[in-house]
């Protein structure tokens, strides 16, 4: 199974629409491995958005992501960082189509409410970047049966 990282940013904390979120990842059948709300600092900050550094809004983008909690998830199954980026929406969220999460739940190109890993390989660094391996869960979803074809359920 494939591992993605989404970051509910600061605006999806203090919006109140974390819930509203997450309940499209689950109804889209992805399963929620791992969770926790933390405030960033500007060391792992910097670590996550190295390629950024050197940009003139990069002061910004730790300004607004410290300013309140986040929530740091790790959600899983086939192809989920592709799936989780198509239903995120383009970055700026004025041009993300509506029904996208970007689309619906945003307005700004960096408050855009979440964070989705690039693809599966970026995925994985980003998700030791924040998680202990002790805090990542393995369970069956009780609707798997229902959710996948045969042929979907082996990896």
């Amino acid at each position: 199974m494939e591992r993605t990282l989404i970051i509910l940013k600061p605006d999806a904390v203090t919006r109140w629409v974390t819930g509203s979120i997450m309940a499209r990842l689950e109804k889209r059948g992805l399963k929620l491995v791992g969770n926790k709300m933390t405030v960033l600092n500007r060391a792992i900050l910097e670590e996550h958005y190295e390629h950024l550094i050197d940009k003139p809004f990069f002061p910004g983008i730790v300004e607004f992501m410290t300013s309140a909690p986040v929530l740091l998830q790790v959600w899983e199954w086939k192809e989920v960082a592709d799936v989780v980026r198509l239903m995120a929406g383009t970055t700026n969220a004025r041009t993300a189509q509506p029904g996208t999460i970007r689309g619906d739940f945003a307005m700004s190109g960096w408050n855009n409410v979440i964070h989705a890993s690039e693809n599966a390989e970026i995925a994985k660094e980003e998700i030791v970047r924040f998680f202990n391996e002790d805090e990542l869960f393995n369970y069956n979803r009780i609707d798997f049966d229902i959710i996948y074809a045969e042929d979907e359920k082996v990896d």
